[in-house]
């Protein structure tokens, strides 16, 4: 449970990060959002999420 909450903390500090550094970059991307399919979105975070279960599979084995 701890390294969950490492893991949320560290996606939080990245985003913010992001914002931060980049806030009109970061708008113009979340515009461009828009024109995604939610099919394309569905499929890419799925993508997304089994490459890091992997990733966490094996750094814990």
């Amino acid at each position: 449970m701890n390294e969950l909450v490492i893991a949320f903390g560290l996606f939080l500090f990245i985003e913010g990060i992001l914002y931060a550094i980049f806030p009109s970059k970061m708008k113009n991307m979340l515009i461009k959002l828009e024109l995604v399919k939610d099919s394309q979105l569905r499929s890419g975070g799925l993508i997304f999420a089994i490459i890091g279960f992997i990733i966490i599979y094996y750094i814990k084995s």
